[in-house]
């Protein structure tokens, strides 16, 4: 008989499992019921014959297998689900579900229409892409995101309250953007332009979790969104770079020139729609490009680790330090976000269950090799601040997003190290992460609405 505790912490361990299985779109509720169902027949088996119940959970989904394995099995078995998904339009095989599809389609299109109409509106007032653009610059991510926001507040039926509190930050961040007195060439400008977006899609993050923000598995949901929307994007975003490109060569051919409709027209409403549109198609069509996400993570991490490595063994052989311009700091806080995106992607992706291999060692590589180059980047901005040049907008906040990233890694790898020898669960990892979000979030509403003031709106 399994004691009370036991069999608390037993069903914990199904939730887990639950959660992970469910991440697999070629796998329906009905076949992880099925899973389920099994994986709890060996677990009571192995409970009668004599072994602790974590134990025997261990050892039933042990011999149950890889569930890459199952999910291929399942997907050559259900082949039809996969087509049904890859098409816009069709059936599902639910009339619920069909209904459900073209009402998500339907409120899509006004979405995406109304970011079209947002990012053309100024127009209206006399301004224009040529010769306003530090004001697009900072506006662009209210052009776009309250409209992705809504478009997932609407599919998850969020509350009212929820709604008000979207509308709150997305009406701080107009204030923001727009009543401080800054020049066109002012530093606050750039800083405004980085990071009001960067605050933004962790307000829309809210619309997507809704309800249960306090939850770390939707929050790392969100950043599994997060790396299938970019995904999404940069493919329309090529795809929309053939279009304009053969667009403009064949009406050249004829003597049309449609430089202005390119510029002015198709691009930057492209550009709108897509955010909207790319959003849709993570949630209809998931499982396309979910099984491709994790293969880049896999890809790209020993190339990254390699980089850095080598960049660190050149840094130390040469003595030569980092140049802290505004571009190179731009450049290399681009570098530590994309090192941590692989991290919290492929974190998102891994069976929490499986137990520590070669890539989570690769993982921990590349995570102490960003450590040493924030390090790095911190000494020198530190020096540049402290010594001659003192402190502007720009060092000042690669200051503060190198401190945040320095504590964010440093963590992690002592998390990922505890893991690799067997002292700390992965989920410790998983919730420093999806923790950590509101740090992020914190920094940028600061530097957007305190550091103009702060240095007189240089």
């Amino acid at each position: 008989m399994t004691a009370p505790d036991g069999q608390a912490e037993l069903e914990a361990q199904f939730d887990q499992w639950r959660q992970y299985v469910l991440r697999r779109r070629e796998l329906q509720p009905v076949d992880a019921d099925e899973l389920e169902d099994h994986l709890r027949g060996s677990v009571d088996e192995l409970v009668d014959g004599g072994l602790r119940p974590d134990e025997a959970f261990l050892v039933a989904v042990k011999r149950m297998g890889s569930l890459d394995e199952l999910s291929r099995e399942f997907a050559r078995e259900h082949s039809e689900r996969l087509w049904k998904q890859l098409v816009l339009t069709g059936d599902t095989g639910s009339p619920a579900a069909d209904t459900r599809a073209r009402r998500d389609l339907r409120a899509m299109v006004v979405c995406a229409a109304g970011a079209v109409v947002s990012v053309k509106l100024p127009a209206l007032f006399g301004l224009s892409l040529a010769d306003d653009g530090p004001f697009y610059a900072r506006n662009f991510a209210l052009f776009v995101l309250p409209w992705l926001a809504g478009f997932l507040a609407w599919r998850r039926q969020a509350r009212r309250s929820t709604i008000a509190i979207l509308a709150a930050f997305f009406a701080l961040g107009a204030v923001a953007a727009n009543a401080y007195p800054l020049a066109d060439d002012s530093q606050s400008v750039v800083v405004t332009s980085i990071h009001l977006p960067i605050a933004l899609w962790l307000v829309t993050g809210l619309a997507y979790v809704a309800a249960e923000w306090r939850s770390s598995r939707r929050r790392m949901d969100f950043i599994r969104f997060t790396g299938e929307w970019f995904i999404y994007y940069v493919l329309m975003a090529l795809g929309g770079g053939v279009l304009s490109a053969f667009l403009y060569n064949t009406f050249q051919a004829i003597g049309i020139f449609p430089e202005e409709f390119v510029s002015f027209w198709l691009l930057p409403c492209g550009a709108a729609a897509a955010v909207v549109v790319a959003g849709w198609l993570v949630e209809a069509k998931q499982s396309v490009v979910e099984n491709i996400a994790p293969v880049l993570t896999r890809l790209f991490t020993p190339l990254f680790t390699a980089a850095l490595v080598a960049f660190l063994v050149a840094v130390f052989w040469t003595s030569h330090g980092i140049d802290v311009d505004r571009e190179t700091l731009i450049l290399f806080n681009l570098l530590l976000v994309v090192v941590l995106g692989l991290l919290l992607y492929s974190l998102s992706a891994r069976d929490p269950l499986a137990a520590p291999g070669l890539f989570d060692k690769l993982q921990l590589a590349l995570v102490v090799s960003a450590l040493a180059i924030d390090v790095l980047v911190l000494l020198e901005i530190t020096g540049r601040i402290t010594d001659e040049y003192g402190s502007t907008p720009n060092r000042t906040a690669a200051l503060g997003e190198n401190v945040i990233l320095l504590i964010n890694l440093a963590w992690s790898a002592w998390l990922l190290l505890a893991f690799l020898r067997r002292r700390a669960p992965f989920a410790a990892l998983e919730r420093w992460q999806t923790g950590y979000l509101p740090v992020y979030a914190a920094w940028a509403w600061i530097v957007v609405l305190v550091f103009p003031p702060l240095f007189n709106y240089i």
